[in-house]
């Protein structure tokens, strides 16, 4: 793994990943296609870099950009119905200073908070393949990496996130309990650094939270409290 400085330098080198051929093919496709309702805007078409400041307490990871939001505005979550719900519950616990996220200059700031992908492309049926989250999963282990000297908590948004969350802290020397914990809305395990590694650090709380899909949000799967309650627990525990 080549070491990265800073995250504007690992920001810049992950739009620029080509590896995954079939993400690759999509993600452009869809750019030149657009969408009726978009046609007259320039889609970003690239991979997706994370969002948030460079000493966040609270990392958000969740799958994945899609394919008229994120792929359209290049930012996460941004531009589509997810992200309307993603944004409106962190101003409500006081992540971010505004509820909307509509374009990737739209003065969104979030506090003390940063969200990112397990892939960073727009999958074909939202769905990218194990293959291409092993590709992908690099990004997200140096991402870990320089955010180590501040993050305190992690929370995922769906089982695919948990599982790489779990996956990436493993390889940061974070001890794994076995069986590996399973997800579920509202659930949290700490993970301690293994016994075994040089580094003396305090537990990792991972928090556990269905994703704001619109499977999820437009059923009542997941509500806007439901949601609310994970991040105020998250960043309680991160000390926002």
């Amino acid at each position: 793994m080549t070491p990265v400085p800073d995250l504007d330098t690992l920001d810049a080198a992950i739009c620029e990943c080509r590896a995954c051929p079939r993400l690759v093919e999509w993600r452009e496709r869809v750019a030149r296609e657009k969408r009726r309702a978009f046609a007259d805007e320039t889609y970003w078409g690239r991979p997706v870099p994370g969002i948030g400041p460079a000493d966040a307490s609270l990392l958000i990871i969740g799958l994945a950009p899609a394919a008229h939001g994120a792929n359209r505005t290049g930012r996460m979550f941004t531009g589509d119905r997810s992200g309307d719900v993603l944004f409106a519950a962190m101003h409500a616990v006081g992540l971010a200073n505004q509820p909307t996220s509509v374009s990737a200059d739209d003065g969104l700031e979030l506090r003390g908070t940063r969200i990112t992908a397990p892939v960073h492309c727009a999958p074909p049926a939202n769905k990218p393949t194990p293959a291409e989250r092993d590709e992908c999963s690099h990004w997200l282990q140096r991402e870990l990496t320089l955010l180590t000297p501040t993050v305190k908590a992690v929370m995922s948004l769906g089982g695919f996130g948990w599982q790489a969350a779990l996956n990436a802290l493993e390889t940061h020397g974070r001890e794994i309990p076995r069986p590996r914990p399973k997800f579920g809305h509202g659930v949290h395990v700490d993970l301690p650094m293994s016994d075994h590694s040089d580094i003396d650090a305090p537990p990792i709380r991972l928090f556990g939270c269905y994703h704001v899909s619109q499977q999820n949000t437009f059923t009542g799967r997941l509500t806007p409290a439901m949601l609310e309650a994970v991040l105020t627990e998250a960043s309680d525990f991160a000390g926002l």
